[in-house]
């Protein structure tokens, strides 16, 4: 029977006895696990903060755009042609299944002005409810009521940058600002919300849709708008919202079967998947090509311990020939493998969360997100390179003849 006690204390006195040699070949382990760990973090954490972005803009989101212009043979986008209209979204708001909240939109860019300080920003025309569907939240102030939409009134919602860039530290509640050359009352402050990749969520202002449509844009279609925002009841009904909205639409916009649709439903589910899914495989993809430095480290522990094998034949032959089984030598060489693999997997655990939070202080924008599960992953398998590539040196040393390896020298 197996006496694993004493087969692991020669174990860990062989490694001691090397001990320079023992540190620098679990050193490929070290790299190999705090790399590993490291890009975990950094995949997590993006994975983390894109999923924060999109819940922060808004979940379970239908957009109708209008349809494309086309200028001289040449396709401008969708939503520069003027097809949809308020009217359009208050049949949505009527017929369609499993609408929460509904908006119309329509936005330009324009440089607004507060004494001697001006900027540019995108400002939107809205109704109330889009700061519902979008997950904006008034910080102070208030937001749109009825009667801003039915007067067209000259009032504005401010964003949090837009306010730091015109007022400073300044309140801007009740003081007046100049979207192109109109007066526009600010009436409330947006909470800020951050970046969402390089779109920044708090340049922009809000104003009334009928004030955007009568007094700040101009149009030569009455009250066409370029969006119509949906928020759905849950993601499990929004298929059929789009399937009503579609036929709402090509109803009232007298479109025949054959014809080309001039407007575009956007299911931002669909979107998010798309985002969270490439992100995922960002991860994987970094843990991957760190795991590779792992796999190093246990060629290397491989070649280390195929070297000692040949350094300790005779040490081999000795304990044979005094009653030492094939078993016995195959476990201590697998153990002390199975030792250098493990002592760099918690050297390079402690390594890897310390160049993780050292990243964040280098780049304080970075999301980093270090789990249980990927620290004992990368332990779990840097057990695994040990047992693995110290088999074939153990396996080696027991098929050793006991007579030949008393006479090695």
């Amino acid at each position: 029977m197996l006496d694993f006690k004493s087969t692991l204390k020669m174990a860990v006195n062989s490694l001691k006895v090397n001990m320079l040699r023992s540190a620098l070949t679990s050193l490929g382990v070290i790299i190999g696990v705090s790399a590993v760990i490291i890009m975990l973090a950094v995949g997590t954490g993006a994975s983390k903060k894109v999923t924060e972005n999109m819940e922060a803009m808004g979940t379970n989101i239908l957009t109708v755009r209008s349809a494309s212009a086309k200028t001289g043979g040449v396709h401008m986008g969708m939503g520069t042609k003027p097809t949809l209209t308020s009217k359009d979204a208050l049949a949505i708001q009527k017929s369609a299944r499993g609408i929460l909240a509904i908006s119309t939109l329509s936005s330009e860019g324009k440089q607004l002005t507060y004494g001697n300080q001006n900027w540019s920003a995108t400002v939107y025309g809205i109704q109330p409810a889009y700061l519902f569907i979008k997950n904006y939240e008034v910080a102070s102030g208030r937001g749109f009521v009825p009667e801003d939409l039915q007067n067209s009134a000259k009032v504005t919602i401010l964003g949090a940058t837009v306010a730091t860039e015109l007022f400073g530290d300044v309140d801007p509640i009740g003081k007046v600002i100049r979207v192109g050359n109109i007066p526009f009352k600010v009436i409330g402050l947006l909470d800020a919300k951050g970046q969402s990749g390089p779109f920044d969520q708090d340049d922009l202002i809000f104003i009334p849709i009928t004030t955007a449509q009568k007094k700040v844009f101009g149009t030569d279609f009455p009250g066409t708008v370029s969006q119509i925002v949906i928020k759905g009841q849950d993601a499990d009904t929004l298929n059929e919202t789009m399937a009503d909205i579609n036929e709402i639409l090509t109803a009232r916009h007298n479109l025949g079967k054959n014809q080309d649709k001039d407007f575009e439903i956007r299911n931002s589910a669909e979107f998010q998947e798309r985002m969270k899914s490439t992100v995922q495989t960002f991860a994987v993809l970094l843990a991957s090509i760190a795991s590779v430095s792992l796999l190093v480290g246990g060629i290397g522990i491989m070649n280390i311990m195929l070297v000692s094998v040949t350094e300790r034949t005779k040490e081999i032959g000795i304990r044979m020939a005094i009653g030492a089984r094939v078993s016995d030598i195959r476990w201590q060489f697998l153990i002390e493998s199975f030792l250098l693999s493990m002592i760099g997997g918690l050297i390079g655990v402690i390594v890897g969360v310390l160049g993780s939070f050292l990243i964040t202080v280098f780049a304080p924008s970075m999301t980093i997100s270090i789990s249980l599960f990927s620290i004992i992953l990368a332990l779990g398998f840097s057990g695994l390179v040990g047992v693995g590539f110290g088999y074939y040196p153990a396996y080696k040393a027991s098929l050793l003849n006991p007579i030949d390896a008393l006479r090695y020298e």
